[in-house]
């Protein structure tokens, strides 16, 4: 018995490619191909690597991935028709492209009538011809084609007829899919389904299966590459699909140029948990969150904390009227279990908080309070106490952590500090290449009712503290060789006192597998630094700790 298929949608993912032309977003060779494996776990079944052809690196990746190859997912190779006045067996530019030895390929050309006279200088009668013969050319090769139409549906609303012309042209020659594209991203929702509609009357496509797409030889199928441009990338895919459309392009985390891609992220769990397609396995779909938030990492870019599905903020409740009712019935305030993509329920607190807020966070920390507690009073004061000083700890989970066993008299103590000194020399830059500021830090700590005095060097003076505390406390914890800094803020509280300002400083701390955030606040920046950094440590090996505990007792 053949199954259903007809709710399948066809993920299209192109972070590698056109999410790389984000600003300030740089992948290495390695960084590509590790992006590519996570995608390929995910379940994602069409992954562009690049334009071979067009820089070294993207020619690196496709040989490399022969090396390493994808358990599911089918590797693409990115690039537009042959140029202008020549064919497409005589093109170098399409030889680099089948050099990559991808199956599958996908060629972008014109469909705005503005583009083909003003950016190819061509006629509109060339562009149909280099169109067709790329396409042909590369299926003649043994290559399966996906056709994207850039600036369709801006080339459609200001010529229909030509800008079917370019799709006809794609599909006569051989094209598998056909995939339209709002380059500009300034296509509204309602103006999408209208355009596919008529796309379809048009070309009358049948709906995906598997069975065609592993068939060179079935009908034509439709895709929509969306950009954010006017902030509804998203819908316009969904608009889209609901249309008929089978294939959806997008980059993870919405990356890309000017503002952006279609997000996957909230693609991905839209389709198939609201809307009934299937895009990914269930138990894929778990690891969403993890996946975007690896994808950040490598990207080094900070990830959204407020994105929807996946940001860390995305099931975070803060008030309390709100918390209370969660904790009786999450469907009050969520849309959908965070489980399903991967994510959690987070308890904010803050002075904003009741007493059921602090209930709520001491249990997802493994802490059972009683509200008759005597405790969770002194908490809560504490906390609006310590908030009203500056303090946040909606982003500090760690120091709230640390808190809260505090007041329990359950917090353990790695270490004493018993003072540090700092020495910090800017000397001025004499021409010289190497005029870089130097910190010495001397930290003096005990563990265990052993004093240890120590000293370390930075480039800066909460480089060198950071350096100097870790040096004294490695031997004792080696633990911490595997901790790491991630993220590094200031906040000014009091602006308006100058340098004297009340500073808050939050540290976000890794060991590669888990996150976690501690705050400090100071007039002195360098007391606050310290602040965090040292509850940073604390709050690792209290991790570290809680695990080894949970490992014996397994």
């Amino acid at each position: 018995m053949t199954p259903d298929t007809s709710n399948q949608i066809w993920i299209y993912d192109t972070t590698l490619r056109d999410g790389a032309q984000r600003e300030g977003l740089s992948l290495s060779l390695e960084d590509k191909l590790r992006i590519a494996h996570q995608l390929d776990q995910l379940g994602i079944p069409f992954i562009e690597g690049g334009w071979p052809g067009a820089n070294p690196k993207d020619v690196q990746f496709f040989w490399k991935l022969k090396e390493q190859p994808l358990q599911q997912a089918e590797v693409v190779a990115f690039c537009s028709t042959r140029r202008p006045g020549t064919t497409a067996a005589q093109d170098s530019m399409l030889q680099a492209i089948l050099a990559a030895g991808t199956r599958w390929v996908t060629i972008f050309g014109k469909s705005w009538d503005l583009h083909v006279t003003e950016s190819l200088k061509a006629s509109l009668e060339e562009n149909l011809a280099m169109i067709g013969d790329t396409i042909e050319y590369l299926r003649s090769q043994g290559r399966r084609v996906i056709y994207d139409a850039e600036h369709w549906f801006d080339g459609y609303k200001h010529n229909p007829e030509y800008a079917l012309q370019t799709l006809k042209s794609a599909i006569a020659a051989g094209a598998e899919w056909i995939v339209l594209c709002d380059t500009n991203g300034g296509t509204l929702p309602h103006e999408i389904s209208q355009i596919v509609r008529d796309v379809v009357k048009a070309i009358a496509p049948e709906e995906s299966s598997p069975s065609k797409i592993q068939n060179p030889k079935s009908k034509i199928q439709l895709g929509v590459h969306t950009h954010n441009d006017s902030d509804t990338a998203v819908a316009n895919a969904i608009a889209a699909v609901m249309e008929g459309v089978r294939m959806v392009q997008g980059t993870m985390n919405g990356y890309g140029e000017r503002c952006g891609n279609a997000n996957l992220c909230s693609l991905i769990p839209n389709l198939q948990l609201k809307l009934g397609y299937s895009c990914i396995k269930d138990e894929q779909l778990k690891q969403l969150t993890q996946a975007s938030r690896f994808i950040s990492e490598i990207a080094n870019l900070a990830p959204d904390e407020h994105a929807p599905f996946v940001g860390l903020s995305a099931f975070a409740h803060k008030g309390g009227i709100h918390v209370s009712a969660v904790e009786r019935n999450p469907l009050t305030y969520e849309h959908l279990e965070p489980e399903t993509v991967g994510n959690r329920r987070r308890i904010v607190v803050s002075d904003q908080s009741g007493l059921s807020n602090v209930l709520a966070k001491a249990r997802s920390f493994g802490i059972d309070l009683d509200k008759q507690n005597p405790a969770c009073r002194h908490i809560l004061q504490r906390l609006k106490e310590l908030e009203n000083e500056g303090y946040q700890f909606e982003a500090a989970e760690g120091s709230f952590d640390l808190l809260m066993r505090e007041a329990l008299g359950q917090r353990e103590k790695f270490f004493e500090l018993k003072g540090f000194r700092l020495h910090c020399d800017i000397a001025p830059c004499d021409g010289e290449s190497n005029c870089l500021p130097y910190a010495l830090a001397t930290i003096k700590v005990s563990v265990n009712g052993k004093d240890i005095l120590e000293a370390a060097e930075g480039n800066g003076p909460v480089a060198a503290l950071d350096a100097a505390l870790r040096k004294a406390l490695v031997n004792f914890y080696p633990i911490i060789g595997q901790f790491y800094l991630t993220d590094y803020k200031v906040r000014i509280l009091n602006s308006n006192t100058g340098t004297s300002a009340k500073t808050r400083v939050l540290v976000e701390s890794s060991n590669g597998h888990q996150r976690w955030t501690t705050v400090g606040v100071s007039t002195n920046i360098l007391e606050a630094s310290y602040q965090a950094v040292v509850e940073g440590l604390e709050y690792g090996l209290l991790l570290h700790s809680s695990a080894k505990v949970a490992l014996a007792n397994s």
